[in-house]
Parts: structure tokens; C-alpha cells; sequence
């Protein structure tokens, strides 16, 4: 698998984000949250988004500095999540934080959370 996020990993639909906001689940690690949910997609397992609030960093240059590392980071963990879980998941990264965050920062609250993530799904798995 290559470390890519392609167009059609990218999470456009409307209707996908409300059901993520609605019905979808959560997990934090400060200063990134992750919201997922299961769905029904083709061609990928995962489809993903990021969101920097506009409330909190009026700089559109800051909001897409602090999504292009989100992005960047997932892009570079994602390999975690292949192996480890089945099925079709939806993903919203949401920046939480009120400063600028070092490139570390947000690399080590993503993996945290797709290891809480993975963590999750199996235990839910082993319940069914």
C-alpha cells in the first residue's frame, strides 16, 4: 500500500458528514479529535477528511497549514490501519487546539488515535 491519499480517499459527501456529527463516534487525543463511522463505500476502505475551525484561527493560511499537517499525518500512519481493521469506515479529523501545532504534535495524537481507533473496532468485533 502506498503511503498516498488519492482523490477517491477524500471525504466529500454531504450526507457522510452529517451522519459523522449524528450517529458517528468519537475519540480524542488533545489537540486532534477523530470522528468515524461505519459505512458503505467502492473501491476504498477508508475515506477521510480533515477540519481546522475558522472560529478559532481566522488565517485561512493557518487553518490550511494546521490541515495539511492532519492530512500529512494520516497519509503517513494510515498503513496502521489495513491490517488491523475490517470494514468501511468514514473519518473527520477536527483540530481542537488554540495554537499553532508542531508537526510532532500532530504526527503523535494521530497515531494515538488510530491506535485507540483499531483498539476499539477489534473489541467490538470480538463482542458480535
Amino acid at each position: 500500500m502506498k503511503a498516498t491519499l488519492g482523490k477517491n480517499e477524500k471525504l466529500k459527501s454531504k450526507i457522510l458528514f452529517e451522519q459523522l456529527f449524528t450517529a458517528g463516534k468519537s475519540i480524542n487525543a488533545f489537540p486532534v479529535k477523530l470522528l468515524y463511522a461505519n459505512c458503505e463505500f467502492e473501491h476504498v476502505n477508508f475515506k477521510v477528511a480533515v477540519v481546522a475551525p475558522k472560529k478559532k484561527f481566522k488565517s485561512a493560511i493557518k487553518r490550511n497549514r494546521i490541515k495539511r499537517l492532519l492530512r500529512e499525518s494520516y497519509r503517513r500512519n494510515k498503513s496502521l490501519l489495513f491490517n488491523n481493521v475490517e470494514g468501511n469506515f468514514a473519518f473527520l479529523f477536527l483540530y481542537l487546539g488554540n495554537k499553532m501545532p508542531s508537526a510532532n504534535e500532530v504526527d503523535n495524537a494521530v497515531i494515538q488515535l488510530l491506535q485507540a481507533f483499531i483498539k476499539k473496532e477489534s473489541h467490538e468485533k470480538t463482542e458480535q
